[in-house]
């Protein structure tokens, strides 16, 4: 009876830890899509503030992935492409609305919160499109490498679909918005962005191997000493 309960006890904890991490990954979400339209400037690189806040997305999936699965990974992307329509609508419901008489901020209010639906569009599909790449190309790796070297199919797999997520994101918003934005201009502003999506997705390795012994309950991935033998030969 006593081994029952500290098995319920364990599995609520881990339901309680799974629960943080899509709480997690929703705020994540809200933030890369309301926040992320500041543009700011790295290194000489024209980034959006939402570059600090994107790696998360990617990071909870592979984690969950790696502990519970494809399909549950897949439940917080589906979950998550819901919640982020609904964001769009009620957006675009509480700019709608006829502001008060009394009330003088609806032209700033529609600046912040407002988009045109191209870029509703680009941060939609760009979503769904690279987390979904992302989730598959985790669990083809994992079986390719017989779920040895979280590692690779942690970086294997985000870098990939980042390159996805800011290929579809600056072509389905900028081309052609004016003659600038041809697809070889895109690309001049694609790659550096990416490059710098590349750099977090490689510096976040360490917290995916935490994450995933913290989400487990149990000890560090068996592959983390070759981890770290890799990372210091590099």
């Amino acid at each position: 009876m006593e081994d029952i309960d500290k098995t319920a006890i364990a599995n609520q904890k881990q339901a309680h830890k799974r629960d943080f991490l899509f709480a997690l990954f929703i705020a994540s979400m809200v933030i890369v899509n309301v926040l992320g339209t500041k543009i700011t400037t790295i290194a000489g690189v024209r980034v959006s503030v939402g570059i600090f806040f994107m790696p998360l997305l990617f990071l909870i999936t592979d984690i969950v992935g790696e502990v519970y699965g494809r399909k549950e990974a897949t439940l917080f992307v589906n979950y998550g492409t819901v919640m982020l329509v609904f964001l769009f609508l009620m957006m675009n419901l509480c700019i709608a609305v006829k502001p008060n008489e009394s009330w003088h901020l609806q032209p700033e209010y529609k600046a912040v919160f407002g988009s045109s639906l191209r870029m509703t569009l680009a941060s939609l599909i760009s979503f769904v499109i690279s987390q979904h790449v992302d989730v598959f190309l985790f669990d083809f790796w994992k079986k390719v490498t017989k779920g040895k070297h979280l590692w690779i199919r942690n970086n294997a797999s985000t870098i990939t679909s980042q390159l996805f997520d800011t290929i579809l994101f600056d072509f389905i918003a900028f081309w052609h918005i004016n003659e600038t934005y041809t697809a070889g201009f895109l690309f001049t502003i694609i790659i550096p962005y990416w490059l710098f999506k590349v750099v977090f997705a490689l510096l976040d390795t360490p917290f995916c191997y935490w994450g995933v012994r913290w989400l487990s309950g149990g000890t560090l991935p068996s592959d983390w000493k070759s981890f770290r033998r890799t990372e210091k030969d590099i």
